[in-house]
């Protein structure tokens, strides 16, 4: 049995790291290990099937990391164990994840010469040109010995999860499963400008819960395209690193929050539940859905849980003046009950829209962020016309505002023209 052939029998043999065989780069690499011996194009096209999965990770420039990394995801009983806090296991285990560590490590250190040697048709191979790889330095954590590696893998888990939790920051609930969000908003809290006293709440609260204190659900209520929903997806990519996760609920699912709680309650990833937009009419069933959610039912929230909603309205529930001066018996109980589901959040804040002030403020904040050369009063002039033509001043109007004065400005200097701020109405 050649070199190559040793590798395809040990990638096989794969035991309690076996789920990396399902990642792009491994899984085609042991294909490519399979079809060495191929007489016809089987090889050829395993090589450029592997050659197209390491490009797509960014990796041909460093193999070993792409074939180091899924071991960092990879859910199994080991990286399980390891992120339900365990700290003490089983020798046969150990011995087991140690040689599949041993096996990745000999895998990712084989280089484009190696694996054409052992093919059997070498001469063909360079007749064609095939692409190469750089094999590159494996993940810090697969650095060491095995048993360091045991170690700095088992820390990695109890810090940051495993499977798609470790993987991914954002999560959206979809048909009774949580689903990844790949490319999550990636708005930062120093891209928000003003309402720092608002957001200086939720931050606060976000923190004492990361790091183990108790915390409150929040409510962010107020007016249109004030923040309240860039402020909490800001916050996640803010405090992810420190083991925070989100996932979007959508309001017509809150029936299913018992479902939610189940596959997230064992977690070491601390989350933030997140509904956004959050309102009811009367006639809403989902609404003591929420209510028993935050308070109050048999499937409460876990401890490694908050939720976080955000509403144009401060009670959440619509109504109208026949529901005050209605012909309920009790009126003074049925507008108490329609107060008693934003009570139960434990913190509850306020953005209105701003000012003539504060929303240019916003604006000369945000032009100076993107570097925006313009005089400084036809900038001014062109936010309060875009504003007049949108209804009004908010964070979001002015965002949208230098967008495209920032659009303007890039066209003009394309074409060599000459800037003018008056042209940003």
């Amino acid at each position: 049995m050649n070199q190559i052939e040793q590798a395809a029998a040990a990638m096989a043999s794969l035991s309690v790291f076996r789920g990396i065989l399902d990642r792009p780069v491994p899984k085609t690499f042991y294909r490519l290990l399979r079809h060495a011996e191929d007489t016809g194009c089987g090889f050829f096209s395993a090589w450029g099937e592997f050659f197209s999965a390491l490009c797509e990770e960014g990796g041909s420039g460093s193999f070993a990391r792409c074939m180091t990394e899924p071991l960092l995801y990879d859910e199994n009983v080991f990286s399980l164990a390891a992120a339900g806090g365990k700290t003490a296991f089983e020798p046969e285990l150990l011995a087991a994840a140690g040689r599949d560590i041993e096996i990745i490590r000999m895998i990712s250190q084989l280089t484009p010469k190696e694996l054409l040697t052992g093919t059997v048709a070498p001469g063909d191979a360079a007749r064609l040109r095939l692409p190469e790889w750089t094999v590159g330095d494996p993940v810090s954590e697969l650095t060491g010995s095995t048993e360091e590696c045991l170690h700095k893998l088992a820390g990695h888990y109890r810090k940051n999860g495993c499977g798609i939790y470790s993987r991914y920051r954002a999560f959206i609930w979809r048909g009774g499963e949580i689903t990844p969000v790949a490319h999550p908003d990636g708005i930062r809290l120093a891209d928000l400008k003003s309402y720092e006293i608002q957001r200086s709440l939720a931050i606060d609260n976000t923190e004492a819960f990361v790091h183990g204190f108790p915390a409150n659900n929040c409510l962010l209520y107020g007016d249109r395209g004030t923040g309240k929903s860039s402020t909490v997806k800001a916050i996640l990519n803010e405090y992810w690193a420190q083991g925070l996760r989100m996932i979007e609920m959508p309001k017509e699912s809150l029936r299913e929050f018992p479902l939610l709680v189940d596959k997230i309650a064992a977690l070491p990833a601390k989350f933030i539940i997140f509904i956004d937009d959050l309102s009811f009419n009367r006639e809403d069933d989902t609404y003591a859905s929420l209510k028993a959610v935050l308070e109050g039912g048999l499937a409460a929230r876990p401890e490694n849980a908050l939720i976080y909603a955000t509403s144009n309205r401060r009670h959440l529930v619509r109504e109208t003046f026949s529901d005050r001066e209605g012909d309920d018996v009790h009126r003074g109980d049925s507008i108490q009950e329609s107060l008693s589901l934003s009570d139960r959040f434990g913190l509850s804040i306020c953005f209105t829209l701003p000012g003539k002030d504060q929303y240019l403020s916003i604006v000369r904040r945000l032009a100076e962020q993107r570097r925006l050369k313009t005089d400084i009063r036809s900038l001014e002039d062109g936010a309060e016309k875009w504003a007049i033509t949108r209804g009004g001043r908010s964070p979001r109007c002015a965002k949208q505002y230098i967008r495209s004065v920032e659009a303007n400005l890039r066209r003009d200097a394309s074409s060599g023209g000459c800037v003018k701020g008056d042209h940003h109405d």
